[in-house]
């Protein structure tokens, strides 16, 4: 029988960043009921550091080899296991610890917000006797619960495994791989956190996987998130699970270009309505899914709850004030936020070496460019002046291009040029590909904007590892990326947890831009950004735009910007100008590009 655990009283959670950057920020943060999301894509890097950590932790360490049966996901089983006891030990000592200023019990409490449990806190330091004061701090101590310790599996990296030039049955790709891995961890009430859009042959393998399926009490031991942009995608993925027999705990909607990482830029569709639409659709979408994911059980022969499990909404995607905050929570009703970038300068919490840490303090606008750098053919927020960067650069100039292609987990589509797949980042497929360049009749514009375009590739799935690879000594030559979102420029100095979460709660304030405009307004901008670019793409012959698409991005954006001008008599007056104060330029902008090609 599966017990579900308390959720902590915290109001925010800490998305995946890269690779690294969050590999192991659950040992330092779960503690204090701060949930967070590591990457399962590396598992070499993971199995370094779960070497590592266990070093650190006194525990034993047996190998587990890349030529190992079914390594990757034991290896990820085997690190999920040990950040697992590790955090249970923690909580357990953290729970023991006296109610005295600078202990962990303390800290836990000062960090949290305004509520019902902070309260109880309170009213404990109020109580004069020692009695009662004693019964009041043996309830505090049940309710320091810690953070959840979830994962992200990136759908679209699903690469199949060989062995022996064999390639092995769909249960050992990447993606199966990684979510069994979780699956038969230890781990309980913590998350698979699907992104990247919608992977049938992952989700079906997850079906046959028990932790994803209620238990006798119709408890979920192991809960599934998905990273979505719009209801429409929430709506298909969620039928699709549920039709299986899998329930969608949470829909954790996403901003389609001002966010870190890899970007999923939709028609014009800005967050705002997408947000209004899923609450307007929330009851009636959980209603059906339910009435689908009970048919499945009881094809399965197991017994279906009278309703429907909890679905949580959350929202994340260049959130920058307490008031913004705030009002994603109110106004919308959903149940959470995700701060990611701004916690790269808080080095007690993400992995990143000082080198880089000062140049995150230092970016400005034109510093963090979203770029063409991915394999995977997605927009991808890159830092311009990263070690990795600056590696790509060079072997430019040295005249060998690309990367050696030390791990590979980004040979997955491109067969242009060989049999199996290869990565458009290697060595291997640039050189190729230049070569089949400069034979093509082309204008010369048309020929040196085909040439950047595969120049601009990069290692990501090797060198998002180096910032804690780098910073722990494992790899002290590392050339780490850094794929902060555009909100970093807001954040110009290095900050403590306390302060960090002060500044989400509203009790300090870290920005350092007094003009920085609101996130909607931001978002704006940047898909005027982005359609100005895909424009020119287009203009020099590098991509080809689908007909109608630059007229209905058009149309959905000025539908945002009118839904914003009435959604700003909700707001705060000085929020109100930092909404609209560029709504007026935007929409000059916007009409004055083309229609289309």
């Amino acid at each position: 029988m599966t017990s579900q655990p308390v959720r902590s009283p915290h109001t925010f959670h800490i998305p995946v960043m890269g690779t690294g950057f969050m590999i192991d920020a659950a040992l330092r943060i779960a503690k204090y009921g701060i949930s967070c999301a590591l990457s399962l894509v590396d598992d070499e890097l993971i199995e370094q550091m779960r070497k590592f950590h266990s070093a650190r932790e006194g525990e034993s360490y047996e190998p587990i080899a890349a030529k190992d049966d079914d390594a990757r996901a034991r290896r990820i089983t085997a690190y999920l296991n040990l950040l697992d006891r590790v955090v249970r030990r923690q909580v357990a000592a953290l729970q023991a610890s006296p109610f005295e200023p600078g202990s962990e019990i303390t800290r836990y409490f000062e960090l949290l917000p305004d509520g019902p449990v902070s309260r109880e806190y309170r009213e404990m330091l109020a109580t004069d006797d020692p009695a009662q004061r004693r019964q009041r701090q043996q309830r505090l101590r049940a309710l320091a619960v810690p953070g959840t310790i979830d994962v992200n599996i990136m759908s679209k990296g699903d690469r199949d495994a060989y062995r022996n030039g064999e390639k092995l049955p769909p249960r050992y790709s990447d993606a199966s791989a990684a979510i069994r891995g979780f699956a038969l961890s230890t781990l309980v009430g913590a998350s698979v956190v699907l992104s990247a859009g919608m992977n049938p042959r992952l989700y079906s393998y997850a079906a046959e996987l028990n932790d994803f399926l209620p238990d006798e009490d119709g408890l979920l031991k192991k809960k599934i998130t998905l990273k979505v942009s719009d209801f429409h995608s929430a709506a298909i993925q969620g039928r699709f699970l549920a039709k299986r027999g899998l329930w969608v705990s949470e829909y954790r909607i996403e901003s389609g270009l001002n966010c870190g990482g890899h970007a999923f830029p939709t028609k014009g569709l800005l967050l705002g309505p997408i947000l209004e639409e899923l609450m307007e659709k929330k009851a009636e979408l959980i209603e059906q899914l339910h009435a689908a994911y009970a048919k499945a059980l009881a094809q399965r022969g197991r017994t279906p709850g009278p309703s429907p499990h909890e679905v949580r909404i959350t929202v994340q995607g260049g959130i920058g004030t307490a008031g913004e905050d705030r009002f994603l929570r109110e106004h919308y009703g959903v149940d959470g936020t995700g701060w990611a970038t701004p916690f790269l300068l808080v080095p007690e919490v993400t992995n990143l070496d000082d080198e880089h840490v000062g140049k995150l303090c230092e970016a400005r606008d034109g510093d963090v460019i979203l770029s063409d750098s991915s394999p995977f053919g997605l927009p991808f927020w890159n830092l311009r002046n990263s070690a990795s960067e600056e590696a790509r650069q060079r072997r430019i100039a040295e005249g060998r291009p690309g990367s050696p292609c030390p791990k590979g987990y980004v040979k997955l589509f491109n067969t242009e040029f060989t049999e199996t797949p290869i990565c458009t980042a290697s060595r291997q497929y640039q050189k190729l590909k230049l070569q089949q360049i400069e034979g093509l009749d082309l204008p010369a514009e048309q020929r040196d904007a085909m040439r950047e375009q595969v120049l601009a590739k990069s290692c990501i799935c090797h060198d998002l590892g180096g910032g804690v690879t780098r910073k722990n000594g494992i790899d002290p030559a590392a050339t780490p990326a850094v794929c902060c979102g555009p909100n970093i420029v807001n954040f110009c100095r290095t900050a403590t947890l306390e302060e960090m979460v002060g500044h989400i709660y509203g009790r300090l304030s870290l920005l350092t831009r007094s003009d920085r405009p609101h996130m909607f307004a931001r978002e704006i901008e940047l898909y005027l950004e982005y359609l100005r670019g895909q424009l020119e793409k287009h203009r020099v012959g590098v991509s080809t735009l689908q007909p109608g698409f630059v007229r209905e991005t058009k149309e959905n954006l000025i539908a945002g910007m009118e839904y914003y001008a009435g959604l700003a008599q909700s707001l705060p007056v000085d929020e109100r100008s930092a909404l609209l104060a560029p709504l007026a330029a935007h929409r000059r902008t916007l009409d004055a590009l083309p229609e289309g090609p």
